[in-house]
């Protein structure tokens, strides 16, 4: 069975940085794709960013390209999200999921597994 926690999540200073982790485990399948979505209040899941199982594919939404970082570290079985210059925009609960199959997209419903999700809070 695929289980995913994420961690990390918090408050902080607009401008501020936070890394959040995503422990994933019980994966038995090749060239799965892991993401970051988001979703604040009143709105939609967003898709954050992905990264292919061996790590050599990502793709970011535009709106963080620049600030966030994908990665991996496979020995850890760890994805990781670091997001520097943090806006009160960037406020949401935010999940990782397992995709069974790599597409590079970020559409919600390609995803089979989610965590339970990590609260950040960006405060102006």
């Amino acid at each position: 069975e695929v289980h995913l926690v994420e961690s990390g999540g918090g408050l902080v200073q607009a401008g501020g940085s936070l890394r959040l982790s995503c422990a994933v485990s019980g994966i038995t399948f090749e060239n799965y794709g892991i993401a970051w979505f988001r979703q604040a209040p009143g709105k939609e899941r967003e898709g954050v960013s992905c990264i292919s199982s061996s790590g050599g594919s990502t793709y970011y939404v535009e709106s963080v390209k620049g600030r966030f970082t994908i990665s991996s570290d496979n020995a850890k079985n760890t994805v990781y999200l670091q997001m520097n210059s943090l806006k009160p925009e960037d406020t949401a609960v935010y999940y990782c999921a397992v995709q069974e199959y790599w597409t590079g997209e970020l559409e919600f419903f390609q995803y089979d597994y989610w965590g339970q999700g990590t609260q950040v809070t960006v405060s102006s």
